[in-house]
This record gives C-alpha cells, sequence and structure tokens, in this order.
C-alpha cells in the first residue's frame, strides 16, 4: 500500500545532559530509509537513505552505474512509498534495456551501498570514464571557496549535523548545485541526477564533497565527466591511481586556501610540479 511522504529530518525526544544539568529535549536526525532501484519490474539494488531528491538520485545512479548513458534512455519512473521504506520504478528504452539484461545475466544480485550488484573483482575494479583534457582551470581562492559554499548550503546538515553533501562549483559562478543524503555514494547520485536534469554539463566545473575519497566515488565523479572533485577528508591510494587514469585533478584535505593537489596539478593556476599518483 502507498504511504505519505517520509520527510527527510525528524525530530526526537532524547535525554541531554550538559554541563549545567539534564533535561529532555527533542533532537533533529536526519531519516535512513531502504531505497530500492527497480528496472522492469526486477529490484537491482538496495540503498539506506535520505528520502529526498529521489527522482535525481534514481537518475543519478543509473548514469553513474553504467546502466543508462542518458536521461533519455529511461521512458518513464515511478517512485512508490511503501511502509518499510521506498520502491523507484523504472522501465528502459529498448537499447539500454537489452544492454541492462545483458549485465544482469553476469551479477549474482543486489547489495545494500557502495559497489552495487557486483559480483566479480573485474566488475568492481572497472575502466573509469576519460574526463575531458584542458576544459577547467581552479585557482587557489576557487578550490577554498567552493568548500566555503558548500559548508554553507547544507540545510539538512544544519539541522542534523549527520549527513553528506556533494556539489557542483563553476568559477564565476559559484556552487550551483548541492545535494545532502546520509550516504557519501548517494549525496554524488543525486548529484549526477540533478546535473542531468538542469542540463548541466559535467565537463564545466568541480565536484565538491565533504567525506573522504574512496574509488566509487571518484568513479561517479568520472561518469559526471567532472575534471576534478575536492573533498575535505583524505582520498585511498585506489582512488588517486582511479583519478590519474580518468585525468582527473584530484584535490583533497581542504583547509581555505591550503589543500593537497594528488593528480593532474596542470588544472590549478600555479600547480606545476609532478604527478604525486
Amino acid at each position: 500500500m502507498t504511504m505519505a511522504a517520509r520527510p527527510p529530518v525528524t525530530a526526537i525526544p532524547r535525554l541531554a545532559r550538559r554541563l549545567t544539568g539534564t533535561s529532555w529535549a527533542e533532537r533533529r536526525v536526519p531519516e535512513e530509509v531502504p531505497v530500492a532501484f527497480s528496472f522492469g519490474g526486477t529490484t537491482h539494488a538496495v540503498m539506506m537513505a535520505s528520502p529526498s531528491d529521489l527522482k535525481d538520485f534514481a537518475l543519478g545512479f543509473a548514469l553513474t552505474e553504467g546502466i543508462i548513458s542518458a536521461p533519455d534512455e529511461i521512458e518513464r519512473m515511478h517512485v512508490e512509498h511503501l511502509g518499510s521504506g521506498i520502491d523507484i520504478q523504472m522501465w528502459l528504452r529498448d537499447r539500454a534495456n537489452t544492454r541492462f539484461k545483458a549485465r544482469r545475466r553476469r551479477l549474482a544480485g543486489p547489495v545494500g551501498c557502495g559497489l552495487c550488484g557486483i559480483e566479480s573483482i573485474e566488475e568492481a575494479i572497472r575502466a573509469v570514464s576519460k574526463v575531458a583534457p584542458g576544459l577547467l582551470t581552479l585557482s587557489v581562492n576557487d578550490i577554498g571557496e567552493a568548500m566555503r559554499q558548500l559548508a554553507k548550503d547544507q540545510p539538512f546538515h544544519a539541522e542534523t549535523g549527520a549527513v553528506h553533501a556533494a556539489g557542483f562549483y563553476r568559477p564565476g559562478e559559484g556552487v550551483t548545485l548541492v545535494r545532502e543524503d546520509v550516504g557519501r555514494h548517494n549525496a554524488l547520485d543525486k548529484l549526477a541526477g540533478a546535473l542531468s536534469r538542469a542540463g548541466i554539463a559535467g565537463a564545466t566545473g568541480a565536484v565538491a564533497v565533504t567525506s573522504r575519497l574512496s574509488v566509487e566515488m571518484v568513479q561517479k565523479a568520472a561518469a559526471i565527466g567532472a575534471p576534478a572533485i575536492l573533498a575535505v577528508s583524505a582520498p585511498t591510494a585506489l582512488a588517486i591511481r582511479t583519478a590519474e587514469e580518468a585525468g582527473m585533478t584530484l584535490i583533497a584535505l581542504v583547509r581555505g586556501e591550503e589543500f593537497d593537489v594528488f593528480t593532474h596539478p596542470e588544472r590549478v593556476s600555479g600547480g606545476g610540479g609532478k604527478h604525486v599518483a
């Protein structure tokens, strides 16, 4: 039975102990619900996610996971709110549906998060998309400003202190889109979907995230076409090697105008030097 949509943030009573005393009060906390992605009536993956920007989420997931190559390959989409979670049903057009069925035959089934529906090592460490060279340059101020703007444009995090964000920064325009979620991969998928729905080319800016950089974050940013990814936390070694392979500039540990450039520093004004990876 279809239920009413659940809000992404809920007020919960809790016992608060402070130096000045103990009292009951409300705390705003993020919701976390199972979100199923179904294609042609078959569930492909179930993600624990924030119940917000669901169409962006579904479209972005389908794009960054290589299920579709363009938004028009989804014939229609239906979001159903159930008592225990959310089911997003998608029907693919002929070419995408044929490609998806061939992929399904190679996979064991859905998983909960991260690299979804993957059975083999080869599928997990899949070839990364190459990003376009030479279309983006970031100044030191751009990098610091991207993270400052991202920090200010997170309403769910401001309420709860418990969600991740992914934003898209374009020099001269600032952060144009932000999406939030309890899962860092989910926030990036939502951003991918929002960019696609808005008709914004990933090659025109940089992805900025509030999390560490694992390999799937780089893979998803490359699928978006972003030539640079910025993060407040550190990258993994595999993420660095994958960014190098993709031709992507990976910038991490951003603290104001201080940061580490791990790959392709030529996109950073005054970057110079050799690649770290």
